[in-house]
């Protein structure tokens, strides 16, 4: 079985942007934080957890690795600074050990590059890899970017979760959740030979 470690950095330019992909460190707690806080607090809403907090990047950091229940990337372009995340969650010791979680994030000046789709293709790698049979993805319905792109990957709409998320202000949203059968993904790719 591969894990997300098992990925050596990969060095790509995407839309004149040297970006460098690889799994998440432990030294990359600070970045983490700052990119978090850089982002708008509406585009956190689907998270399970508020990651602008130092607590929970240290969990999430000690769960990601060898012998953990995530799998996570991180994008940093040449000057230092992170573009985007993302994260393979699985719990394995759950009656749902053959479902992940997909989660990424994007900074916003770096969407419409394809660093999501590039994110999204690498979890979905990763789940094939450790034998995932189903993946899930959740977002907010306004979210329509990352709704198309799920969408192109061939994730179909299963449940609209009303009201399921509060931000700071008490303003709820909606929650959207996708998800992708890996055994038809599989047969799809063989079939075209992709």
């Amino acid at each position: 079985m591969t894990t997300g470690t098992d990925i050596g950095p990969t060095q790509l330019e995407l839309d004149g942007v040297r970006v460098s992909l690889r799994p998440m460190e432990a030294g990359d707690k600070d970045a983490i934080l700052a990119f978090a806080r850089s982002l708008p607090p509406h585009d956190l809403l689907f998270l399970q957890r508020d990651i602008r907090h130092d607590k929970v990047v240290s969990a999430w950091i000690e769960q990601t690795g060898p012998g953990g229940s995530i799998s996570s990337l991180v994008a940093i372009d040449d000057k230092g600074r992170m573009r985007g995340c993302s994260a393979l969650v699985r719990d394995r010791l759950s009656w749902t050990s053959h479902v992940a979680d997909i989660r990424i994030l994007v900074g916003v000046d770096s969407r419409s590059m394809g660093l999501g789709r590039l994110l999204a293709l690498h979890c979905v790698d990763q789940a094939l890899a450790e034998d995932v049979e189903k993946l899930t993805v959740q977002m907010t319905p306004d979210q329509e970017g990352a709704l198309r792109m799920f969408e192109e990957l061939g994730f179909s709409p299963e449940a609209l979760l009303r009201d399921q998320v509060r931000d700071a202000e008490g303003a709820t949203s909606d929650i959207v959740i996708m998800a992708l059968s890996l055994a038809r993904y599989s047969a799809t790719r063989t079939a075209y030979s992709l």
